[in-house]
């Protein structure tokens, strides 16, 4: 989705479109829209087809490249395209599938306007559009600097320029990782990355050192990362949280200098991961707070700002459950259920969620945490004494065992979602 494009120029070109637009014919059955082919979307659009629901799911990228497992392929142990999915056996499936861009949402008219110019209908409305990064958050970084000191937040050539630029740096360089505070997409997904890319350094380029600045003092399976760090990585990670002086207020991508409150770093190679907000086609159907994020109910996933259209994954304010990939999917599912309930003139089902989120310390050593959640006050809260993370000083083949989960978790969640 463009950042660029803002709620007031989409609404316009919607106006000017419906001049034009043909009569829209009755559905026989109720006609569900679904923005954003990931986890999320992907999963609601087959799950509410399924369901009975005509679905159409809007994805401009005919590919999907995942995010999840795209830390080894900066590791340099797994290739890009091992990552990416086609929507081929969602269409056989029956869902309409539109590889244009949504530029426009009127909820009152329940319309969706497409890039082109083409307009469709529908009674309910997914959103599912991922993160967009906040050009406007971090001074002196912005989509040229992002050409220089990448992020590498939304998979793809963002994650191709880092591993070449992790390649090309002189053994004995300096590799910077800046972390944003929450929320962002992955909560551990920075601390795997740094885990990742210090056991390419041991094992290619051992005089290399990489720094974390994070701007929090606490992160996602704190203990058990700095304990692996500690044994595994100790003359090459060094990890600098908020009350160190963590917190990047500046960089220049010409020096390829992070600038903290307590002094300026300069890298070699410098990745930043900046602040984020929920894809910019939710900030255009106005389902975004001043926060940049969206408002849901927690039973039925239904914007709190825009009746009749429900917000799933990362972009979506889901209280306790972090944004990650088994969130979403976890989501789409519940919301899919919701949606065929309220279509039939019944009251939804108040949802039990579960998340995991597995990380790779090493590519034979994972780790993890998981969760259940429950509506609770208006958001999604943790269920008392479930869920757990792995435990402590573990043996190496349980963190081998659990790098295998890792594994199979991809393979079957991608295998149930694009497969």
């Amino acid at each position: 989705m463009s950042g660029s494009l803002t709620r007031r120029s989409a609404l316009g070109g919607f106006a000017a479109a419906t001049l034009f637009a043909p009569a829209v014919l009755a559905q026989a059955k109720p006609r569900v829209i679904v923005i954003g082919g990931g986890y999320g979307g992907a999963t609601c659009a087959r799950n509410l087809h399924r369901l009975g629901m005509a679905v159409t799911l809007i994805e401009e990228n005919a590919v999907y490249t995942s995010c999840p497992f795209s830390n080894l392929v900066l590791h340099g142990s797994r290739d890009i395209a091992a990552q990416q999915f086609n929507y081929d056996a969602i269409a056989r499936e029956g869902v309409e599938v539109v590889a244009l861009r949504a530029q426009g949402v009127v909820g009152a008219a329940r319309r969706v306007l497409l890039a082109g110019g083409r307009m469709l209908a529908y009674d309910r409305l997914v959103l599912s559009p991922g993160i967009d990064v906040r050009f406007d958050a971090l001074p002196g970084y912005d989509s040229s600097a992002a050409d220089i000191m990448p992020h590498a937040w939304k998979a793809g050539a963002q994650t191709l320029l880092l591993r070449r630029q992790l390649e090309a740096m002189p053994d004995g360089g300096v590799f910077l990782m800046s972390v944003p505070n929450n929320p962002y997409r992955c909560p551990p997904g920075p601390y795997e990355r740094a885990s990742l890319i210090a056991h390419y350094f041991k094992t290619q380029k051992p005089k290399s050192k990489l720094i974390v600045l994070d701007a929090k003092d606490v992160f996602s399976k704190q203990r058990l990362f700095l304990d692996a760090w500690k044994a595994l990585y100790p003359d090459i990670l060094e990890y600098v949280p908020l009350a160190s002086g963590g917190k990047t207020t500046q960089v220049d991508a010409k020096t390829k200098t992070v600038i903290t409150e307590f002094g300026a770093h300069k890298g070699d190679v410098v990745n930043v991961i900046p602040p984020q907000r929920a894809g910019a086609i939710a900030e255009v159907a106005g389902a975004t707070d001043r926060s940049g994020w969206c408002p849901i109910d927690p039973v039925t996933f239904e914007s709190k700002l825009q009746p009749g259209i429900h917000v799933i994954g990362d972009a979506a304010i889901a209280g306790a459950m972090p944004k990650s990939a088994f969130s979403a999917n976890a989501q789409a599912k519940a919301c899919a259920q919701a949606i065929a309930l309220l279509t039939s003139g019944q009251a939804a089902r108040e949802p039990k969620l579960i998340n995991t989120c597995y990380s790779l310390v090493a590519p034979d050593y994972g780790i993890s945490v998981a969760g259940v959640y429950q509506p609770g006050k208006g958001i999604l809260a943790d269920v008392p004494g479930a869920g757990g993370v792995s435990q402590l000083n573990a043996s190496p083949a349980v963190r081998a065992t659990e790098a295998q989960y890792a594994h199979d978790w991809f393979n079957i969640t991608t295998a149930e979602v694009f497969g």
